[in-house]
């Protein structure tokens, strides 16, 4: 399967169908700009918390990076002496209500990102379709949290936000047209109002938004070490690898990065891309003359139990360039001594 079957053809160039969806995105520019506006004059509520709220999101479809970033953030805040909860939709996960997130949770319950923090992050995590009834839950469960971490929350407007974190990655706003004609949900000025931008992988600003963007920070997925699913003990490096018969999954936002990453590794393999937040069954980890299979973390969650194949998991790590912890370290600061922004 190719990875370009991951997001929409039509989102990467001004092509025929683009043109042709054009009045569609022109009104979903105007519904969005519409129900942004109601929020900010107040014809529709914003609850405020009552610690900072960092909210880390994008303006296009389909992940670009968020959930390592948010990962990143919380390990790092925690190291610099903030005690952070995540809240998350839950996209994915079929349960309803406010809920929280535990390790040993299930996928299809929370979702595949919800859980992957959850196991990873070392603080609490909460989900629901409401933000700020979860976040609310969560201060409740955990008094000692001073800081919530929004994980994709730009556009989710009924929860006040103290600041903005932007992620774009290498395909940059693709053909720069809204919804469905192209990716994005809101128009690139957007990102001239956040308090950070955040470019994961290589690439340069789009010339759209160059002039007035953000403070920019570079952030790279860096990870060599694979675990195996069924035996997290057991860890091997890229080389005990090469030479066997490898198949790579991949169902985020941009599956040619983890399949590009893997090349980077001196793997040889059979790529899969898949649809984001997709479902595995045992029949998509079945291959004919297969010695194991290579996963992000993001889809292992969803696959225990599902191949006889060795499955084996590449954890990655978020490096960014400069701080980005401590500018919103410091921007926090800079908010309990003076009164928070909307």
């Amino acid at each position: 399967m190719s990875a370009a079957r991951a997001l929409p053809a039509h989102w990467r160039s001004r092509g025929v169908l683009a043109w042709l969806l054009w009045p569609l995105s022109l009104l979903f520019r105007l519904l969005a700009a519409l129900r942004r506006g109601a929020y900010r004059c107040g014809a529709l509520r914003t609850a405020r918390l009552p610690v900072p709220v960092v909210v880390i999101g994008n303006i296009i479809a389909g992940g670009a990076g968020k959930t390592p970033l948010t990962l990143h953030l919380a390990q790092a805040l925690a190291a610099l002496g903030h005690h952070p909860l995540i809240v998350s939709r839950g996209y994915g996960g079929a349960g309803d209500g406010v809920r929280r997130v535990l390790p040993d949770g299930d996928a299809r319950d929370c979702g595949d990102e919800a859980l992957l923090l959850a196991r990873r992050a070392g603080v609490p995590v909460w989900v629901g379709r409401r933000r700020a009834e979860a976040a609310r839950a969560a201060l409740a469960q955990h008094p000692e949290c001073d800081l919530v971490l929004c994980d994709d929350g730009l556009q989710h407007y009924a929860l006040a936000r103290d600041i903005e974190i932007a992620v774009l990655d290498r395909r940059g706003l693709m053909n720069g047209l809204h919804l469905p004609a192209g990716p994005l949900r809101e128009p690139a000025a957007r990102l001239g109002n956040v308090d950070a931008l955040v470019i994961n992988g290589g690439g340069d600003l789009p010339a759209a938004i160059r002039r007035n963007a953000a403070p920019v920070f570079r952030m790279v997925l860096r990870g060599d070490t694979f675990v195996r699913l069924d035996r997290p003990q057991e860890r091997v490096q890229a080389e005990a690898l090469r030479g066997q018969r490898l198949h790579a999954l991949a169902g985020i936002g941009e599956p040619a990065r983890f399949f590009d990453h893997l090349r980077a590794l001196g793997l040889e393999f059979t790529a899969h891309a898949f649809a984001d937040h997709h479902v595995y069954s045992a029949q998509d980890l079945r291959f004919p003359a297969c010695d194991g299979l290579l996963l992000t973390e993001k889809d292992a969650v969803k696959c225990h139990g599902l191949s006889d194949a060795p499955v084996w998991v590449l954890p990655v790590e978020a490096c960014l360039d400069p701080d980005l912890a401590g500018h919103v370290s410091a921007r926090i600061a800079e908010l309990m001594h003076g009164s928070p922004s909307s």
